[in-house]
């Protein structure tokens, strides 16, 4: 188990024994993780919301184009930068590995996502003529904990659901363009601490114990804070114990919120440090965010932050006040620092540490998604985020297990173990924080959240940092680099 502990508890405790107390728990608890309705700002002000965020995606506004933007074009008539699915390829070296097969060939990645999208088929065959790709083998939709709802446009909850399965989908198939796609769509919305989390577990319980994929996305993710104990937790676990078990790796997004997050009424923040599950899980890998930028011809990555970003906060609606977007991480309020970070104490104390690892997820350098599913035109709209990161980072999962010809499992104890081992696949992020600022309440207050800055080796920004894909799917697969 990797020296999991609870500081609730501050006492050990076996897999068997969670994975006995986590099955035989209610089915009717009902404490969830993120929030995936329409978020407003937090300010207490009359105007209008000036971003919609999904699960742990944020969709920036605008209506749909009839073509994906250029990153010229983005930097001149948005004022942000934006990149198109070739260019995260080259960012993080794949088309090396694309030119030897390896694109995930054999694999299977699921998607979890309550309601789908009921166009997403055709929306990634329109993505994937855009830009050349091939359809994936197999593009599999399942309904394990039960049958999804009619979609209702209208729905704003719905409509966000939709674009986090569309963001997913067509970044986890761009990326590894030779696995194939199994979405798990799930009938209740999973709400900040109110609903949909158990239909989720129970999903994911039917993907592990069926053998269907050998890595699961998680794009999304509540405030520790959402659960008064870690026995509220505990019930919730069930899927990622059966995951350990069974040798399937699971990945989940760190959140868009900088060091701080959402309350439970999933508008205003938390005015202190504080950090998200279930990436804080330590058998889950948490997936941060980077910005990439545009370098001699090549792409370097700094930490995601575009709290202060001006020209960001006139794109998201002309005010200049900061909002709280930058890449979710810090140390865990329930979890007690596992075995395999005990080389990076010195940063995490005695608590887990998150994120793991980090990949794009910038709004300057947001990237451009196909969809169809919304009253009004099909088109192009641009999306950032860790719900962007993390299906990257599932399809260098893919390939990776595609490298190694068996399932990876549990990856934290690796990335340590390479960090350690100043493996050349992992690039360190040595610039920017997740410090964040937002005006709330009443008296639209300003607040500031101090929080952690990138450095060399790990940090509470980017974790062990961000990849050469080229070097790491193969460092990952234990496979020596050729």
């Amino acid at each position: 188990m990797y020296g999991v502990r609870f500081v609730a508890s501050a006492v050990a405790i076996s897999a068997v024994a969670a994975a006995s107390a986590a099955l035989s728990a209610p089915a009717t608890f009902v404490a969830s993780a993120p929030s995936s309705a329409v978020r407003a700002s937090a300010k207490a002000s009359a105007a209008p919301p000036r971003i919609v965020v999904t699960p742990d995606a944020i969709r920036l506004p605008g209506r749909p184009r009839r073509s994906p933007l250029t990153t010229v074009q983005c930097e001149e008539t948005e004022a942000i930068a934006c990149y198109s699915p070739d260019q995260i390829r080259a960012a993080y070296h794949l088309p090396a590995l694309y030119a030897k097969g390896i694109t995930g060939t054999g694999e299977t990645i699921a998607i979890v996502d309550s309601f789908g999208s009921p166009t997403i088929r055709s929306d990634l065959a329109t993505f994937d003529k855009k830009f050349g790709y091939p359809a994936p083998p197999t593009f599999t939709i399942i309904t394990p904990a039960g049958q999804v709802p009619a979609f209702d446009p209208n729905n704003s909850n719905m409509t966000s659901w939709a674009g986090e399965t569309t963001l997913d989908v067509e970044y986890a198939h761009a990326l590894a363009p030779g696995a194939s796609i199994l979405l798990v769509e799930t009938p209740t919305s999973e709400n900040e601490g109110t609903s949909g989390f158990p239909q989720i577990v129970q999903a994911e319980q039917y993907v592990i114990h069926h053998g269907l994929a050998a890595v699961i996305s998680q794009s999304f993710g509540a405030t520790e804070e959402t659960f008064a104990s870690y026995a509220q937790i505990r019930p919730l676990r069930a899927a990622y114990l059966d995951a350990d078990s069974h040798h399937v790796t699971v990945l989940a997004a760190s959140g868009d919120a900088g060091a701080t997050d959402y309350t439970a009424n999933g508008t205003d923040f938390y005015t202190r440090r504080v950090t998200s599950w279930p990436d804080s899980d330590p058998l889950v890998t948490g997936v941060g965010g980077t910005q990439l930028l545009e370098s001699g011809g090549g792409y370097a990555s700094v930490a995601w932050n575009d709290t202060d970003n001006q020209a960001s906060d006139g794109y998201w609606g002309g005010s200049t006040d900061p909002d709280p977007l930058a890449s979710g991480g810090g140390t865990s309020e329930y979890f007690a620092r596992p075995s395999y970070q005990d080389g990076v104490e010195a940063v995490t104390g005695a608590s887990r540490g998150v994120p793991d690892i980090a990949m794009s997820a910038a709004c300057n350098g947001a990237v451009n998604v196909y969809s169809s599913f919304a009253n009004g035109p099909p088109g192009w709209s641009l999306t950032c985020g860790t719900s962007e990161a993390t299906p990257e980072f599932a399809a260098i999962v893919a390939l990776a297990d595609q490298v190694a010809g068996h399932p990876l499992g549990l990856l934290n104890p690796t990335l340590y173990a390479l960090l350690a081992q100043h493996a050349p696949g992992l690039v360190d992020v040595t610039k920017g924080d997740n410090t964040v600022s937002f005006r709330q309440g009443a008296a639209t207050r300003p607040h500031t959240v101090t929080g952690y800055q990138a450095a060399k080796g790990y940090n509470l920004v980017t974790g062990v940092g961000t990849v050469n894909a080229s070097e790491f799917v193969y460092e990952l697969a234990g496979v020596p680099t050729p």
